[in-house]
């Protein structure tokens, strides 16, 4: 038979331990990604099935490539662009780039160049 002097501490760990976790706010997440080719002069695009919302974005290189700007659509049909102009290397990331407050991103338009046959680019967005 189990005491209930007992019983409390392990009700209380079991409750614990089968709780979920509570997500952090300031968690980055992906928004999509695409590939750049060694001659492209189009952009690469990247449409989102769903309306994501994000305060910020941030660009990171698969491979060595050019990274000349990108474009971001809202859902209101609204664009922002961002010019990076710079070389980056493999696994290297970009600064975040805020917005005024917290969009709904549609459609997200990449401009570079790899420097071998192609190169990817992850998008992360984060909310805070």
């Amino acid at each position: 038979m189990i005491n209930a002097s007992r019983l409390a501490p392990i009700l209380l760990l079991a409750s614990t331990l089968l709780a979920p976790v509570a997500a952090v706010a300031d968690d980055d997440f992906t928004l999509g990604r695409t590939i750049l080719l060694e001659h492209g002069n189009r952009g690469a695009d990247i449409p989102l099935l769903v309306c994501r919302n994000t305060n910020a974005i941030k660009l990171k290189a698969k491979r060595r490539l050019h990274l000349k700007r990108i474009k971001v659509t809202f859902q209101n049909g609204d664009t922002r662009t961002f010019n990076y102009y710079r070389d980056m290397k493999k696994g290297e990331q970009t600064q975040w780039r805020k917005f005024a407050y917290s969009r709904c991103v549609t459609h997200i338009e990449v401009f570079g160049n790899s420097d071998g046959s192609s190169a990817g680019v992850t998008v992360l967005g984060r909310k805070r």
